[in-house]
Order: structure tokens, then C-alpha cells, then sequence
């Protein structure tokens, strides 16, 4: 009975082999992976049985790439030489490279807005979609920060909220803060009790390695961004969406989310506006990085150009404000003289002993 058993996972132990010992640069003979197998899962098999599961595997929708040669061995029964085709250096043809897995690992480790242990049992997932060879590579990977957020109803929230933006329908949650105890609380409301948020969502977006919700709270009729990590007690409601189409700068469209993360750098709430900066000409490749490409350059001297961007206006006000005196507002007038009196009263607050 055992014997039997066996044979019926040989395909599952020979898949396994191959996930955990080969790619591209790591091959196996049938050889090596008879050994493998007597090793790992003392299962004995002949070359043919192996070759023929491995074939097996292919039907079965596995991409699994091998060299073919030809020998000429003799018949037992004429005696005469024939062609035999011999099946080696076997490996299994991953649907992820080697470095996309890393992407996608650093990916995790530079984000703010995962659970430390969320975070590290999620690397550890991705490790296995390669091999034993991948693994020991991402030992020399940064190790993860442990001050990282908190909130473990993090991807609890992600589904109430994508389930909620798939039917159009409202949610409501509390939204938390850091206090000076280094611990979250839920903002309060003018009675002093926990403030319920009750938004209309309409997308999710990662930006700054933060998770923010696109939506509208009820009482305006504007866009708000929400850090998803510091939602807490979500739920969905049975009340139907406002329209993303009907807010006030949507101009009857619906939510174009690359434009929107264009012109929301900060992931600030205000007013688009078409801003002009005279910028250091070293500054350029930092505009586009933070703009995009959908800017105009003018007016350019050795040292300085002008140029024109569609951003969100407290984005633009803190682009200047990091960046001064290498960044300087030009129009609006009215952001140009609100950068002035930010900038005043930080002077103020240095000259203050």
C-alpha cells in the first residue's frame, strides 16, 4: 500500500523538486533528480518513470523547459544501433523573474502603511514563488523597520472598502492620530466624542509608500484623502455613493486617478490651479519626478527657468516651501503671497530665542 502511495505523489514530490532547486541557471538531470527524490521523500524511481511524470506535469499546464539530444544505443532485440532521445537539464519556467520578486519585495519593505508582521509574512510568500536559491539571495535584503503602523484591521479595511466602491455604497469609520504618548487615538468632534467619518470612496492609491482613500465626506461636496492605515471601525452602509461626478471640480467627469495623483503630489485636499515656479535649472528633473510630464519649461537663462504645472494648490505652496529659495512661486498672486507669509513667519519662529 505504501508502495503505491507513492507512485501517486511522485508528480507532487517531482513539482516540488523542481520549484525548490531549479530556474534557468539551476538545472537537474533525471539523475540528480532521482536523487532528489530518494533523498528528500525516500521514493525510488527509474529514469523512465521520472521522465514520463515530467511529461505528465507539462500536460497538466506546467512550463517546464529541457534539453533534448540524440544517442544511438543498440536494440536488444536486432542488434542494431538506433536513436534514443535522452531528456536532460530539466527546470521549471517561473511566472515571475528573479528580480520582479525583488521589486515587489522592496516594494513591502520601503511601504509605511503595512503591519510589521503582515508585512514580513507577506515577504516570506513571496520568497516562495522562487527557489532555494532566491531565498538565500534575500538574506542580504534591508530587514524591515518595527516602528511601521500599527493597525492590523488594515487589510480588513482594503476589502470593506473595495467591496464598497465595487456596489457604489457610503462607508463610515473613525480615523486615528498619533497623540504625544506615541500612541493612536480617534479624533473627537466638537462634543468631545469619537468623530464617525461617513465618506463616499471611490478609489485607493499608494503614494509616498502611504495607502490613502480618494472619496467625499458627506457634509462637502469636495474630494478628501484618508490614510487607510488609520481608519479603524469601518463599516459599509446600505446608503448608495455620492457621484464622483457631481463634486465641485469634477466637472461632470469621473475620477481620472492619474491625473489626479499627478496633481495631488502631497495627497492634499484643495483647489487644481495652473501654477507658475522659477526654479533652479538643477531643479528640473525634480519637477517632472513631482509633476510629471505634463508641464511647460519657459523663459530659461544659465542659472534659472520658468515653468507652468495643473497641481492641487496646497501641493505647489509645499513643493515651494521645502525647496525655497531654489523653488519660487510666480502665479497665482494669491498662493505667491500666501508662500510669503508661511515663509515670514518661519523666519519669525528662528529669529524667536
Amino acid at each position: 500500500m505504501g508502495t503505491k502511495q507513492s507512485k501517486k505523489l511522485m508528480l507532487f514530490n517531482l513539482l516540488d523538486i523542481l520549484r525548490k532547486y531549479t530556474d534557468e541557471d539551476h538545472r537537474l538531470s533525471q539523475k540528480e533528480i532521482e536523487e532528489r527524490l530518494k533523498e528528500e521523500y525516500d521514493m525510488t524511481a527509474d529514469r523512465k518513470s521520472i521522465k514520463t511524470n515530467l511529461m505528465n506535469l507539462e500536460e497538466f499546464g506546467y512550463e517546464i523547459a529541457y534539453s533534448e539530444s540524440i544517442r544511438m544505443v543498440k536494440n536488444p532485440k536486432t542488434g542494431e544501433l538506433e536513436e534514443n532521445y535522452i531528456l536532460s537539464d530539466f527546470y521549471l519556467v517561473r511566472d515571475f523573474e528573479d528580480s520582479e520578486l525583488r521589486l515587489l519585495i522592496d516594494g513591502l519593505l520601503f511601504s509605511k502603511h503595512l503591519p510589521y508582521s503582515q508585512c514580513k509574512e507577506l515577504v516570506e510568500k513571496i520568497e516562495k514563488l522562487s527557489n532555494i536559491y532566491f531565498r538565500s539571495r534575500v538574506k542580504h535584503i534591508a530587514t524591515m523597520p518595527k516602528d511601521r503602523t500599527n493597525n492590523k484591521q488594515l487589510f480588513y479595511n482594503i476589502d470593506v472598502i473595495d467591496e464598497a466602491i465595487n456596489e457604489k455604497k457610503k462607508i463610515a469609520f473613525k480615523y486615528v492620530e498619533y497623540g504625544t504618548d506615541l500612541k493612536q487615538h480617534p479624533k473627537k468632534d466638537d462634543n468631545g466624542k469619537d468623530r464617525v467619518y461617513v465618506v463616499s470612496p471611490y478609489q485607493m492609491a499608494a503614494k509616498e509608500g502611504k495607502y490613502y482613500l480618494i472619496c467625499n465626506y458627506d457634509q462637502y461636496e469636495d474630494i478628501s484623502n484618508y490614510r487607510v492605515d488609520r481608519i479603524v471601525d469601518i463599516e459599509k452602509l446600505d446608503e448608495t455613493a455620492k457621484s464622483f461626478s457631481k463634486l465641485k471640480g469634477a466637472n461632470g467627469q469621473a475620477l481620472d486617478l492619474s491625473k489626479y495623483m499627478k496633481e495631488h503630489v502631497y495627497m492634499y485636499s484643495s483647489d487644481t490651479s495652473r501654477a507658475k515656479l522659477r526654479i533652479v535649472n538643477a531643479m528640473i528633473s525634480d519637477i517632472v519626478d513631482m509633476f510629471g510630464s505634463d508641464v511647460r519649461f519657459y523663459d530659461q537663462d544659465d542659472t534659472h527657468v520658468s515653468v507652468a504645472v495643473n497641481a492641487n494648490e496646497t501641493s505647489v505652496l509645499q513643493f515651494a516651501k521645502n525647496y525655497a529659495p531654489d523653488v519660487v512661486i510666480l502665479e497665482p498672486k494669491e498662493l505667491r503671497d500666501r508662500a510669503i507669509e508661511d515663509l515670514k513667519k518661519g523666519l519669525k519662529g528662528y529669529e524667536q530665542k
